[in-house]
């Protein structure tokens, strides 16, 4: 774990935590491989040896492969904790930013429903929620907050690339958090289009309520204002 001197990012009022999961597959199962997290300058990068098999198409994708209970990424071998090490580890790097707003993208379906099972499988979850104020998922604010911009693709990867105008290695956990990061900053998401798409482990299954944002559009190597 970084943890130089500079703050977090957003204001002291509401710290921002940037997180991802890499993961095993894509089915409702799948098990975490690697958890990132950023704020600021500060970093969190942990990796775990899944119980069930890297499914192959997973395995092309992130560069994960587990042989003989070890764990290689892009075939060089990585230091691993349990996940209950892992999740521990998460909590207390967000107790240290004093209740932030957990963000990441497409987390609502996604990481979040996988975060939650493994909580609740280590009884961590209501210490876990007790360290956050809430969850905001960049994929829905995105698609609000660019709405009128003709963008083709709303995956991190391409919003990174068409606003920011940064390629980077996506699906390693936390060169993604980093360059959501910037995005986010660029984006500038207004408080109210921020409180439009917050939700709570409790409510993350419900429809997210979306209203018409009168946002100007952002074109590359321009920032928003």
């Amino acid at each position: 774990m970084e943890t130089p001197e500079s703050g977090g990012a957003g204001s002291a009022e509401q710290p921002l935590v940037f997180f991802d999961l890499e993961t095993t597959g894509l089915g409702q199962k799948c098990e975490i491989v690697q958890l990132a997290a950023v704020s600021g300058g500060h970093s969190l990068n942990l990796y775990v040896i899944p119980r069930c098999r890297m499914e192959r198409g997973a395995s092309k994708v992130t560069g994960f492969r587990v042989r003989r209970q070890r764990l290689y990424l892009h075939r060089q071998l990585v230091l691993t904790n349990s996940l209950r090490e892992v999740l521990v580890a998460f909590i207390a790097f967000l107790h240290m930013l004093r209740n932030p707003l957990l963000v990441g993208h497409n987390i609502r379906r996604f990481d979040c429903p996988l975060l939650v099972r493994a909580l609740d499988e280590l009884d961590l979850r209501a210490e876990f929620e007790s360290s956050v104020s809430g969850y905001v998922d960049t994929l829905p604010l995105a698609r609000e907050t660019l709405k009128d911009c003709g963008l083709q693709s709303f995956r991190q990867e391409n919003l990174v690339r068409e606003l920011v105008g940064l390629n980077y290695k996506a699906h390693d956990a936390l060169e993604d958090v980093r360059a959501l990061q910037t995005l986010y900053s660029v984006l500038q998401p207004t408080p109210e289009v921020i409180c439009r798409h917050k939700f709570t482990l409790d409510t993350m299954d419900n429809k997210p309520a979306v209203a018409a944002a009168k946002v100007p559009c952002k074109l590359p190597g321009q920032r928003l204002v």
